[in-house]
């Protein structure tokens, strides 16, 4: 019984890590700007990938994968969000402006 519920948990998160990798990439084609592409950069590095490693966690049946899984989702915790924000920071200190609408465009 365990097993089933452990595996049904698993893929669902499998299948949502994903899910969430495809709608980053489909995000990285279709927005306008570098801003808006590195915010669906930034969510499918970490949602995406710590989904899909947590499922492969329970399926992983050494616990020696489970550790190197758990330091590898470690590492993408700190460092993915940390190296989003530089590209954003070093983006914005070299004049990089964000994608706006033009304003004859906008509807009041």
């Amino acid at each position: 019984m365990i097993d089933t519920i452990l595996d049904v948990l698993s893929w669902v998160l499998i299948l949502g890590g994903a899910g969430f990798s495809v709608v980053g990439a489909i995000g990285l084609l279709r927005f306008p700007d570098f801003y808006t592409r590195l915010h669906a950069a930034g969510i499918t590095d970490t949602l995406g990938a710590w989904m899909l490693l947590v499922g492969f966690m329970l399926q992983a049946e050494s616990w020696q994968v489970v550790v190197k899984l758990i330091f590898i989702v470690i590492f993408l915790f700190f460092t993915s969000p940390t190296a989003t924000h530089a590209l954003a920071r070093a983006a914005l200190a070299s004049g990089l402006k964000p994608w706006a609408r033009d304003k004859e465009k906008q509807t009041p």
